[in-house]
């Protein structure tokens, strides 16, 4: 529509010039035609129809007689000025654009770096993830995720880093580092936590904190959880119960640890085959519709029965998506670990 819109506009001009005769004077107008093509087409096809604006600006002019005084020559160089701010719109816009591709390429890239893809499966587990960022035209956020299949099992973190913008992409990638290095080589999930806090103590500065919940699925069917000051999973069993795997007691986020307090206890669930446990972040929580009324997670967990993890989180998604009836106000992660016999 809009790539016909230049050409429509001067033959409309055109119609109404021969019909209406020379004394309305609409032969300016054809200038249109170039102004259009500025808005939405390259340079090349802007010079073109400015070209031929002048030429149909031409053929007017003569046709009605205008060229005898001023306003044949005055049309032309209303049409010739157009054209020429035409082309430069349209350099403009085009230099805009490459710049906005290139940025897109390099938000790809830093999003393939931080937030690598998750392994659709992991030993016992089948694995699913989905990730929106709040932030217009942004691919990546504060939320983070990752899954380490390491010699003492498959380990997990999902968190939620304060803020938004390259400070908090910044703090997600400093505490990712950490995690897929300690999560491979500590033998103790508690292990893994304290490498967590003192990399969070060491560089987070101010009022930034991250909060985390560290997951480990053995092979005795076991789960085994650190929280910080992250929601509490929920855990799906296969007769059809859903219910919250809370702590014994909340424990500070990362980069807020305090001097007396110690950090979050180890706390067990079981994890037997057909279980599903969902991992997220407050950006799925705490989504409000229209009446501020949060978004009931336990109560939507039947949107999970799908035999395909992927299509089963796409679901929720959507449902999340649907009530809040519009974008996300925040960033929101979810992963689902599915247990599975093989």
């Amino acid at each position: 529509m809009l790539s016909v819109m230049p050409y429509s506009v001067m033959a409309i001009v055109a119609v109404m010039d021969v019909t209406a005769g020379p004394a309305v004077g609409l032969l300016p107008l054809v200038a249109l035609g170039p102004a259009f093509a500025g808005l939405v087409g390259g340079w090349r096809r802007t010079a073109l129809i400015g070209g031929l604006a002048l030429i149909l600006c031409l053929g007017l002019g003569l046709y009605d007689g205008l060229f005898a005084s001023r306003r044949g020559y005055t049309a032309l160089a209303s049409v010739a000025g157009v054209t020429a701010a035409g082309l430069l719109a349209a350099v403009m816009r085009q230099r805009r654009e490459a710049e906005l591709a290139s940025v897109r390429s390099i938000a790809e890239v830093a999003q393939r770096v931080l937030l690598r893809p998750v392994p659709r499966s992991a030993g016992p587990l089948r694995v699913a993830v989905s990730y929106t960022s709040a932030v217009a035209e942004a691919q990546i956020g504060g939320d983070l995720y990752e899954v380490v299949a390491s010699p003492s099992g498959v380990r997990v973190i999902v968190g939620d880093v304060q803020g938004k913008g390259l400070d908090a992409v910044e703090t997600a990638a400093l505490v990712l580092a950490a995690f897929r290095e300690a999560a491979y080589d500590e033998p103790d999930l508690r292990h893994v936590g304290l490498r967590l806090e003192r990399v969070a103590d060491r560089e987070l500065r101010g009022e930034k904190f991250v909060t985390a919940v560290l997951t480990e699925i053995r092979d005795d069917r076991v789960v085994s959880m650190l929280n910080y000051g992250h929601p509490s999973p929920v855990m799906m069993r296969p007769d059809g119960s859903v219910g919250f795997v809370e702590p014994p007691q909340y424990a500070l986020p990362l980069g807020l640890g305090m001097h007396g307090f110690a950090g979050p206890e180890p706390y067990e669930a079981d994890f037997a085959p057909g279980d599903q446990l969902l991992l997220y972040t407050d950006g799925v929580s705490e989504a409000r519709d229209a009446a501020g009324r949060f978004y009931p997670l336990d109560e939507r967990a039947d949107l999970l029965s799908d035999p395909d993890p992927e299509k089963a989180l796409q679901a929720l998604r959507s449902d999340l998506v649907q009530h809040v009836e519009g974008p996300l106000h925040d960033d929101a992660a979810m992963l689902l670990l599915r247990y599975h016999d093989p």
